[in-house]
């Protein structure tokens, strides 16, 4: 369960809209929310006076001083009353200082919203979003600035929050399975939340010129054994035991699409149901790890990731697996490839 939620904020309403979903987390763990503001500095301006270090800090200072006193005011909202909430401002870099606030703080979760302003004192937070998603350590929840904010209990009464997971037989893209179930827990509380695993299957006759329906049929019968399996897994606790303890209901499907990116939203936006346990209807967050492995009927979880982020509505939680480094300072060769999947 998430314990430590770090909420990046630049001073917009867009970007407070991650408030009540951080605060709706928290409270269900009984944990706290870190409000953090990113002070940059009027980069421009500032290297106009060089030389004039008393007004250099003069500007910082004030600088400074309104950020904390605008996380002073959230503070005090009132999807916040009552949770352990802990505003700080840092100095520099935005995505950089996010990054390292996370680390210093302790923090298991971030949730921002995918869009603020940008101006002179303030950042845009689409970049600094995906820069943030895609070397975070800890699970980041990024909400689209159109879309649904999953801060209360679905508005069907009949049917749970869910969070779709795509999978494409790798051990990594599994590491999204346990945040997944955590996170609806929490925003289901005290309901009980659901997830619906999904794997994309690409059609042959997308590569070839000649139709083998045999191998089709071999793809889609290996992904929907894969899929039943991992359930089974699920509710053994053989793979991710958290989502055993907290009892939640999985379904699955398999999707027939050559665009996977496109595959995944559209099942996860309208519930398609190609091959699986059912037509379970739409999906409220998606949940994804940010790399698998290539191979055969597989994809690239890392490329695939962002481009859902780009093309979807909907929340998406994107976890890094524990034994994958930042992909900033590695090469990823087959020697690391292979190591990891040792």
């Amino acid at each position: 369960m998430f314990k430590r939620i770090l909420v990046p904020l630049d001073g917009s309403t867009r970007a407070e809209r991650a408030i009540p979903v951080a605060a709706r987390i928290a409270r269900a763990s009984s944990g706290a929310v870190i409000l953090v503001r990113a002070v940059t500095g009027a980069t421009g301006f500032l290297s106009a006076l060089v030389g004039e270090a008393p007004v250099v800090h003069s500007v910082l200072d004030a600088e400074q001083a309104a950020a904390a006193a605008y996380l002073a005011g959230i503070k005090q909202a009132p999807e916040l009353v009552g949770i352990a909430t802990d505003p700080r401002v840092v100095s520099g870099p935005v995505a950089e200082v996010i990054l390292a606030a996370a680390a210093a703080w302790q923090a298991d979760l971030m949730v921002l919203c995918s869009h603020g302003y940008t101006g002179m004192t303030r950042w845009a937070l689409g970049s600094v979003a995906e820069k943030v998603a895609r070397h975070s350590l800890v699970p980041v929840l990024v909400l689209r600035e159109a879309g649904p904010v999953p801060a209360g209990l679905h508005p069907d009464a009949t049917r749970p929050l869910r969070a779709l997971v795509p999978l494409d037989g790798s051990v990594l893209a599994k590491a999204a399975l346990e945040p997944a179930a955590s996170l609806m827990a929490a925003l289901s509380a005290p309901a009980q939340g659901a997830l619906h695993l999904v794997r994309v299957v690409k059609p042959v006759i997308a590569d070839r010129e000649e139709k083998d329906p045999e191998e089709q049929e071999h793809f889609l019968y290996k992904a929907k054994r894969y899929l039943a399996a991992t359930v089974e897994h699920l509710r053994t606790g053989l793979v991710a035991p958290a989502v055993a303890t907290l009892t939640l209901p999985v379904t699955w499907s398999v999707a027939l699409d050559a665009d996977v990116a496109g595959g995944i939203v559209r099942v996860a936006e309208h519930g398609e149901d190609a091959a699986g346990a059912g037509v379970f209807g739409r999906c409220d967050v998606i949940a994804m790890a940010t790399h698998g492995l290539g191979g055969m009927q597989r994809w690239t979880m890392g490329s695939i990731t962002e481009r859902v982020l780009h093309a979807t509505r909907l929340p998406l939680l994107i976890v890094r697996p524990p034994e994958m480094p930042d992909q900033s300072k590695v090469t990823w060769d087959a020697a690391t490839l292979s190591a990891i999947r040792g």
